[in-house]
């Protein structure tokens, strides 16, 4: 269980947002009462973000300077039709170069400070952003500049978790095009949501012993869909807190644009934990889970590919992921298990009656738990450890059945 012992690590990230979090207030104080002016804005945020680097990254946090530094660079010299396809392949490159190190490391089991999987982890957001702008700058949306563009990259709001905003919606917040209420009553409520997952999460994880996983095909299964929900909850209290953070520096706040009542604070948001737990399909769940950053993926990969685009997504996934075993193992299932599941739906939901479909529901649900605990743990563990669980567990007889579900479906349509 040292991987696990290991994963437990990452919640300081959660400390860091959460420290950051009176400075947030701060600015949208200042920001609301007109103290600041457009560039001290900028500043502010930039300045803000830079130091949030040093402090949890260290000499670390030079990975991401050096990708603004660059990235700014390409916005000046290059032509704006080629912008993307230099930043994506010098961006890619950098993050592939540290992610080999990462396997490296672990290959040869050397410790792996947290500061570098601080630092590796922003700059993998980092690529989200810049990508994010080079396709803007494509498509000729509203000019780049210089401040605002790097503002905007060393966000301290997203600097150490998303969700994605992007930079035509940061331009205007921090332009104050919108005004958004007092956000302290929302960022409390969310942060109680976040000590009520944690609970639950730590409760989960307090009955787990990974050595009865043999002991009984129900008990086996239960023990570890209870390391893989546990493993997902730890997203859904990160994201959760990431949203607090932009919320209480104005960010993620939408208002019905046709003039109604309807407003809230989630216009930024990566995920609900009740939502994307009750999706009934692996399909449905995909499209919930990490939502900017998976309407990203479809933006920069899901629609711009001619050939087989929902393999070509999730292979950019595992790349993007830094290619180690459980991604490839985990993200390949994943691919295959969304395609059986298209292929499912399309022939046998409109045969079926209005009864029958709520028992479907149910089963599919059932399914989707069991295909993403196989799925959680591979990615999660990384290595081995995560396959040899699912070898010793009835579980894994889920994702080989989609497979071959897949095949012969293809076969006969």
């Amino acid at each position: 269980m040292d991987s696990v012992s290991y994963l437990w690590e990452q919640h300081q990230f959660l400390l860091h947002q959460c420290f950051s979090l009176p400075f947030a207030f701060l600015f949208y104080f200042l920001v609301k009462r007109g103290h600041l002016s457009m560039t001290l804005r900028y500043l502010l945020v930039a300045v803000g973000g830079s130091v949030l680097a040093v402090v949890t990254m260290g000499l670390y946090s030079s990975l991401l300077f050096t990708s603004a530094f660059v990235f700014t660079l390409l916005v000046s010299c290059v032509d704006p039709a080629d912008i993307h396809t230099c930043s994506f392949i010098i961006q890619m490159c950098w993050q592939t170069l540290w992610h080999l190190r990462l396997q490296l490391q672990e290959c040869y089991q050397e410790p792996v400070c947290f500061r570098f999987f601080a630092a590796l982890s922003s700059l993998m957001l980092l690529t989200q952003r810049i990508t994010s702008v080079s396709m803007d700058i494509q498509e000729n949306q509203p000019p780049v500049t210089l401040l605002p563009l790097i503002s905007y990259l060393l966000s301290f709001t997203t600097l150490l978790g998303g969700p994605l905003c992007s930079y035509g919606h940061f331009v205007s917040v921090m332009e104050g095009v919108r005004s958004p209420p007092s956000p302290l009553r929302v960022v409390l409520l969310k942060l109680a949501q976040v000590a009520v997952l944690e609970s639950v999460r730590s409760c989960l994880w307090y009955f787990v012993n990974i050595s009865d996983v043999e002991s009984g095909v129900l008990e086996g299964a239960f023990l570890l869909w209870s390391l893989a929900l546990g493993f997902r909850i730890r997203y859904y209290s990160h994201w959760k807190v990431s949203e607090c953070l932009n919320n209480a520096a104005g960010f993620g706040f939408w208002e019905d644009p046709s003039g109604g009542h309807s407003q809230t604070w989630s216009g930024l948001c990566d995920g609900d934990f009740w939502t994307t737990e009750a999706s009934s399909s692996m399909s449905e769940f995909s499209r919930r889970w990490n939502l900017t950053t998976a309407l990203w993926l479809r933006r920069l990969v899901y629609i711009r590919c001619s050939h087989f685009p929902l393999l070509t997504t999730f292979v950019f996934s595992m790349w993007w992921h830094g290619l180690h075993l459980g991604h490839c193992v985990g993200f390949s299932t994943w691919a295959f298990s969304v395609k059986a599941d298209h292929c499912v739906h399309r022939c046998l939901l409109p045969q079926l009656s209005p009864t029958w479909r709520k028992v479907y529901t149910l089963l599919g649900w059932v399914n989707t738990q069991m295909l993403l605990t196989c799925i959680v743990i591979t990615v999660e563990l990384r290595d081995l450890s995560g396959l040899r669980l699912l070898y010793q567990s009835y579980i894994a007889l889920f994702p080989l059945a989609h497979i071959i579900l897949l095949f012969v479906s293809l076969k006969f349509i």
